[in-house]
């Protein structure tokens, strides 16, 4: 049987590969991350201010990863949402082919490789480690269902 510290070593060297890997086509993590959310959120969601709130960043500096997404030419303004001041940002031709080379690929390759039940139990399981390393929860132990349980 693996130990739980076994298991929070393997996600730490996860994390660590992720995070060199994402040092990829002279982009930081960072920006990797934001150009993701810009593509994937609905649209309504992707400004620098949602950006920050998902990353659970400051704002300070998610605006200068946007810039800097901005200068590259991978991200332009797209005009104000609905909700004031709030500017609507999308990727450009040139952000779109670059997040084509995306380093994550390969990472949803290889889960492409589980059937259903493994990935819907992996996400469940990876949702629970993710709360508890949210800063709010830093004092609660994770809650896990009985059911869950093996």
């Amino acid at each position: 049987m693996i130990s739980t510290t076994d298991l929070a070593s393997q996600l730490e060297q996860i994390a660590r590969r992720l995070h060199s890997q994402g040092y990829a086509s002279n982009l930081f993590p960072a920006q990797w991350a934001a150009l993701r959310y810009i593509h994937s959120a609905p649209v309504r969601l992707r400004t620098a201010i949602d950006l920050a709130r998902f990353q659970g960043m400051a704002s300070g500096a998610v605006a200068r990863t946007v810039r800097t997404l901005i200068t590259k030419g991978y991200v332009a303004k797209r005009g104000s949402v609905d909700r004031g001041r709030a500017e609507e940002l999308g990727l450009t031709e040139r952000g779109r082919t670059l997040l084509k080379k995306d380093p994550l690929q390969r990472v949803a390759a290889a889960l492409e490789t589980l059937d259903e039940a493994s990935r819907e139990s992996l996400a469940h399981n990876l949702d629970i480690v993710i709360r508890s390393t949210r800063p709010d929860q830093a004092a609660e132990k994770p809650r896990v269902e009985t059911a869950n349980r093996r």
